[in-house]
Formats: C-alpha cells, sequence, structure tokens
C-alpha cells in the first residue's frame, strides 16, 4: 500500500523563482472584468484549459460538485442581460443620493460584451447523503466549487482572458433561464473573452467606490480580535 502511495507522491521543492513569480503576478493582476472585452470567439482549446484549471480544484470528500453551463448563443445571453437589467434596477433603489447615481454610472456586467458566459453551479447531493469532510460543515461543497471559480479566473488571467462575475439577478429567474434543478445551487455566472486592457487596480477603487482595506487590519493572532 506504501508503496503503491509513493509513486502517485509529487515532488515538493519550491517553483523557481520566475514561475512563483507568475503565480504572484496571476493573484496580483487578476481583475474583475466588465467592459474591456474584444468581440473575438474564445477558442476551443483555451476554453477547454480554462474548464480543466477549474476541474482541478480541491473539493471536500474528493467530491467535484460543480458543473459549467457553457452560454455562446446571442439570444441566450440577451434573455440573461435582461434578467440583470431587471434585477439592477431594483438594486440601484437600495442606495440613496449620491451613492445611487454613482452606482447607476457603473457598468457591472459583461453579458453581451462578452463571446461566452460561463454558469458554475453546485450539486449538493453529489457524492450520496454522507460526505467526508462535510459531515459537520454542509457548506464545503459551495465552497469547494468557489474554489474552482477562482481556479478558472488565474488560469485565465494567465492565458490573458478576462472574467466578469455577474451577481446581479434573482435566482429563480436564472434558474428557470437555464432549466437548473432545484437541488444544484448556482454558484457564479461569469463573462469570459479576450481583453485589449484591464485596470492596474480593481475598478471599483479606481472610480471611488470602494478601496482596499490594509491586511493589517484584517488579521488576527490565535482568536478573534487577537493582535500580535
Amino acid at each position: 500500500m506504501l508503496e503503491d502511495e509513493d509513486r502517485h507522491l509529487a515532488a515538493t521543492a519550491a517553483f523557481c523563482e520566475n514561475d512563483r513569480r507568475a503565480v504572484y503576478r496571476a493573484i496580483e493582476t487578476r481583475r474583475d472584468v466588465r467592459d474591456q472585452f474584444l468581440p473575438d470567439d474564445l477558442p476551443e482549446d483555451l476554453l477547454r484549459r480554462l474548464l480543466e484549471a477549474a476541474h482541478r480544484a480541491p473539493s471536500v470528500g474528493f467530491m467535484q460538485p460543480w458543473n459549467f453551463i457553457v452560454i455562446r448563443d446571442r439570444g441566450q445571453r440577451e434573455r440573461v442581460s435582461r434578467l440583470f437589467r431587471s434585477a439592477n434596477e431594483e438594486a440601484a433603489e437600495m442606495f440613496s443620493g449620491e451613492r445611487r447615481d454613482t452606482y447607476r454610472s457603473l457598468k457591472l456586467e459583461g453579458i453581451l460584451k462578452a463571446p461566452v458566459n460561463i454558469c458554475v453551479t453546485c450539486d449538493r447531493t453529489r457524492g450520496g447523503a454522507v460526505v467526508l469532510g462535510r459531515t459537520h460543515n454542509p457548506q464545503m461543497d459551495l465552497y469547494s466549487t468557489v474554489c474552482a471559480v477562482q481556479n478558472l479566473w488565474l488560469a485565465a488571467r494567465a492565458e490573458g482572458v478576462g472574467i466578469g462575475w455577474v451577481s446581479i439577478y434573482r435566482d429563480s429567474d436564472l434558474r428557470d433561464l437555464l432549466g437548473i434543478p432545484a437541488h444544484v445551487e448556482i454558484v457564479a455566472y461569469l463573462c469570459a473573452g479576450l481583453v485589449d486592457r484591464l485596470y492596474g487596480e480593481p475598478e471599483l477603487a479606481v472610480k471611488g467606490w470602494r478601496q482596499r482595506l490594509p491586511l493589517d487590519e484584517l488579521v488576527f493572532a490565535e482568536r478573534w480580535g487577537g493582535r500580535a
């Protein structure tokens, strides 16, 4: 048994300096893209690599709860865009004064501009009624699916592909449109495509909506609120 395991163990040495820099560069320059998409089609082999990267994500109990609905059809994307616009109008009314005006000025999606949309879902029944590692924390399947989203996003950055996460829609409306079963949760609706440029800093920071919080204010020692 140990000999079999040894054959599957990978080398644990740190990456070379150039590889390490590439990983951190992808993390640091990843952006949520809304308006910088090019009209070019996303090649099938490139899209496949992004989906493979997502499928390599860690998952509790190795349940791999994700599915990926790839949407290229213009008509289908127009229907999704209408769902967004309706929900976005409701969202705008939740703010007041200048904040509402600023909200309305922001472009918050690229559903039609991006050539490919990807709906990432979580099948909460995959793996059966009892899943290793999920016995006491049932949300772990959802967190695992978010890891798949992050994998896809970082791989996309390395490939020069922009990703935008759309979260403003009524779950029931999108579920009905895409025919998603009741036991499957929608985790992310992504817009994907080649881009002509990326913001040097997050767009919402550049446009004054919110700034990055200092890391030192977010790190505790030993327990909540504890300071080193």
